[in-house]
């Protein structure tokens, strides 16, 4: 079962290959540039070369479906259906805040709430058991202010992804621990990937779309811009 797995949600261009659910070779890179459409290509060179097998060994591709970056979204999804469409193969599909929150199950936290900066004080949110990684609270988009997530006052928390660092200033209400510096990774999609393969959970290649939570939203150009 040999999967290659695609995360373009965030600032974290990321591609992995595995076999089942051992992780054959990585490659990523954090950039504020957002770099996917440099990237992402070479990156799937690299790790089938570092993995030692080709595009025609592969069984499926996953995808971290978003939220997170429209553009880095569409392309993450462009280039999957691209490799599914061309080697025959299925898509598999994972909501990338759960790629946030595996390294940290088991570790003492009563929840863990990865958040995904979606600009000003927005973030991408949904919660998750802290030993189990069961989702209690479906991904949303919220606005950050002294009063959110005060339900967990009390509790042991952990804030994970790039919007803790806002987090951090914002919520006086809450004790917490905030890491800033883990983004949605492709080698965190392999367990999942794999379980879904086994059990034939596919996206309808044709169809799919990424979890965007948001419509896009554009900058107006002035009229002396155009």
């Amino acid at each position: 079962m040999k999967i290659l797995h695609l995360e373009t949600s965030s600032r974290n261009c990321s591609v992995a290959i595995s076999d089942g659910d051992e992780l054959l070779c990585l490659c990523e890179e954090v950039s504020d540039n957002y770099k996917q459409s440099e990237s992402l290509h070479q990156f799937v060179q690299w790790t089938l070369e570092g993995a030692k097998i080709t595009l025609k060994d592969l069984d499926a591709v996953s995808l971290g479906k978003g939220p997170g970056s429209y553009t880095g979204l569409r392309i993450g999804s462009s280039s999957a259906k691209g490799f599914c469409y061309g080697l025959g193969i299925p898509l598999i599909a994972v909501n990338s805040l759960e790629t946030m929150v595996e390294p940290f199950l088991d570790q003492g936290y009563d929840f863990i709430i990865p958040l995904i900066d979606a600009r000003r004080m927005e973030v991408y949110s949904a919660v998750f058991e802290g030993f189990s990684g069961n989702l209690l609270v479906d991904t949303e988009a919220k606005i950050l202010d002294e009063n959110s997530f005060a339900e967990f006052q009390g509790k042991k928390v952990l804030f994970v992804g790039d919007g803790a660092a806002k987090a951090s200033e914002i919520l006086q209400k809450i004790e917490a621990d905030f890491n800033a510096k883990i983004f949605p990774s492709a080698k965190y999609l392999v367990k999942e990937a794999a379980r879904k393969f086994e059990n034939k959970e596919f996206e309808d290649v044709a169809y799919f779309e990424p979890f965007y939570l948001k419509e896009f939203q554009g900058v107006k150009m002035k009229k002396s811009e155009k």
